[in-house]
């Protein structure tokens, strides 16, 4: 099993420690829920360190970052980050990751650590008519820590003594902390405003502690997975593996609006334009439980007697106190307003497709 720089610091907190594709990472350190509550409040610290970071270089980077993604890579500015599918041939998402464009010739993606092989091998084999480009695997010298919540920007402020209001929402810059680069956007999976931190392995226990350090009086606590999957689901913010794969496209999805017909060809795009001109099957729709039961990953939706579908993630959600979930369904029925029956165990229960998303930021 692979750790994280910041192992020995879970295991001080007394985390909960539990296995993550192949990573020993904390579940949790409180209560899920008051981990959730505290960076919906005020802010929580996690450790995404587990996370892959491949950098691309070369002089057909951006021609060739253009091709590999849906979303339009020629839109971005230096420093900026886009959120985008990664798909293959037939249209089926092979991930979703964030592109970090340095300059043109230069650019960081951030994947799913458990895609992390698979890409790799699969941009590698794209990159043959972008030579010469070279794509390298930093996730071992390069840890990533979130800071996430409402007062995250005045924490990160009292930790390092810069002023972080001049930086836009998904944009990034470098900083100096005791001699050592730091690189941070303002970006995160919470539905929270909030920051990215990538800093050298061999820096981030000490910055970790730092962070925690500096915010303790005022409440800043580490966060874990548990809490980090409630968080992205109210935010209707998808997990590769339960909401998508690679049998699943974008347009499917509620992530649709990546998918940029207009900017040229890319990896999937004449499959994922038959789709669309010949009308999605399936959606993915938000609901909420009617009747009480909380649905998982995996279980069936009815209509009647019929199974239209099924769940891709489900939890009770502690912002709205709510038994929240999404769900891939027939089409016909993916309606605002429209009562379906979640199948949990050998009882069905009702449930109605809300708007999305569950839990919205407010704006300060």
């Amino acid at each position: 099993m692979k750790r994280t720089p910041l192992y020995e610091a879970h295991v001080k907190l007394n985390a909960k420690i539990v296995s993550f594709h192949d990573y020993l990472m904390p579940l949790q350190y409180d209560s899920i829920i008051n981990e959730h509550l505290c960076v919906r409040k005020n802010a929580g610290l996690f450790d995404i360190s587990h996370m892959g970071r491949l950098d691309v270089t070369g002089e057909k980077a951006l021609s060739f970052i253009h091709y590999v993604i849906t979303n339009d890579a020629s839109r971005l500015s230096d420093n900026q980050v886009l959120y985008t599918p990664i798909c293959n041939e037939q249209g089926g998402i092979i991930d979703d990751i964030l592109v970090y464009r340095w300059k043109q010739r230069h650019f960081t993606l951030v994947v799913n650590c458990a895609n992390l092989e698979k890409d790799l091998l699969w941009l590698q084999k794209q990159a043959v008519n972008y030579h010469p480009l070279e794509i390298i695997d930093l996730t071992e010298a390069i840890s990533l820590i979130a800071l996430q919540g409402p007062s995250a920007c005045q924490m990160l402020e009292n930790t390092l003594d810069f002023k972080f209001n001049n930086l836009k929402r998904f944009y990034f810059d470098d900083f100096l902390w005791n001699g050592n680069e730091l690189t941070i956007s303002r970006t995160g999976y919470t539905a929270e405003d909030g920051f990215e931190i990538f800093v050298d392995a061999n820096q981030a226990l000490s910055l970790w502690n730092l962070l925690l350090d500096k915010n303790k009086h005022t409440g800043l606590k580490p966060v874990g997975l548990g809490a980090r999957d409630t968080l992205r689901l109210e935010g209707c913010l998808l997990l590769y593996g339960n909401d998508m794969d690679e049998t699943i496209t974008p347009l499917e999805t509620t992530i649709g609006w990546t998918v940029k017909f207009d900017k040229g060809n890319f990896v999937g795009r004449e499959c994922l334009l038959k789709q669309r001109e010949k009308g999605i099957d399936r959606k993915m729709v938000g609901f909420e439980m009617i009747e009480r039961g909380i649905p998982r990953h995996g279980y069936p939706v009815l209509k009647g007697d019929e199974v239209i579908g099924k769940v891709t993630s489900g939890s009770f959600s502690p912002s709205t106190n709510k038994n929240i979930g999404l769900c891939l369904i027939q089409s016909q029925y993916a309606k605002i307003g429209e009562e379906l029956q979640i199948q949990i165990r050998d009882n069905t229960y009702k449930a109605r497709i809300v708007k999305t998303p569950f839990y919205s930021r407010i704006k300060r």
